[in-house]
């Protein structure tokens, strides 16, 4: 006999996770940005961008995962991965105009 879970998906760390590593690295680009391209700012955020990169891929393979063994909650999983991927255009923009100052 198959088990159908109807209750809703109910991850909150996902979105908590993506916005939180837009705002920190939006916060730390303005920052670079206002004091004249310090590298006081650089010490702080490659290491920072580094573990987001790895927290975020960890945090994607759980919802893959989510998305793979629950069905009926596709969309709303689909969704938080999608949140979550978005972060990485933003932080490409970041990286390439810090490259280019």
């Amino acid at each position: 006999m198959k088990t159908i879970n109807d209750k809703p998906f109910k991850e909150n760390q996902s979105i908590e996770l993506a916005v939180g590593s837009f705002i920190i690295t939006t916060v730390l680009f303005v920052l670079y940005i206002i004091l004249n391209e310090s590298p006081n700012v650089l010490v702080i955020a490659w290491p920072f961008a580094l573990s987001a990169i790895i927290v975020n891929l960890i945090m994607f393979f759980h919802l893959t995962d989510k998305f793979i063994h629950l069905p009926q909650q596709r969309k709303e999983i689909g969704i938080k991965i999608l949140l979550l991927l978005s972060n990485i255009p933003v932080t490409f923009v970041y990286y390439l105009i810090v490259m280019r100052l």
